[in-house]
């Protein structure tokens, strides 16, 4: 009986299993999807020191790249790259960064930026440094920025 079940299962797994392998056909929509061909894919190393780099570019104006190579006396590797593509719109997208010592650093337009302080916010903060230097040059020592200005505590 036992023996029938495991035949059974046998069977359905290889009538269920795809009549032939490679990328899908469609997309996560059921559209049909093309086949973006590989234009470039050169890879160096990692050697035995650690330095690598490597580079590839799709059909579709997909680009990547990034350099490694160790650095100071624990062997870090501080890497090196960026990437690029088109949005659907057309307008370009450029990212670069490094990763070393001083931490991940990332460089882009589309990037978010803060928006600048306004007057007065700026006006006060310069205030309140005036205040507080001048405090610490009476008491001849740096004191901690006051949370009470004009009343007692």
């Amino acid at each position: 009986m036992f023996l029938k079940l495991l035949l059974c299962a046998l069977v359905a797994v290889v009538a269920a299993a795809p009549d032939h392998y490679g990328p899908p056909q469609t997309d996560f929509y059921g559209f049909p999807s093309p086949v973006i061909p590989i234009l470039k894919d050169e890879r160096e190393g990692p050697d035995a020191s650690g330095v690598y780099s490597f580079e590839f570019e799709t059909g579709n104006g997909i680009k990547r790249e990034e350099q490694g190579v160790p650095r100071g006396p624990s062997g870090a590797v501080a890497m090196q790259g960026g990437w690029s593509f088109t949005f659907p719109d057309g307008s370009p997208a450029d990212v670069t960064f490094v990763a070393d010592d001083g931490g991940f650093r990332v460089e882009s337009d589309l990037l978010p930026t803060p928006h600048p302080l306004p007057a007065h916010a700026i006006a006060q903060i310069e205030k309140a440094r005036r205040e507080d230097a001048a405090a610490a040059a009476l008491s001849g020592r740096y004191s901690a920025p006051r949370t009470s200005y004009g009343y007692p505590q």
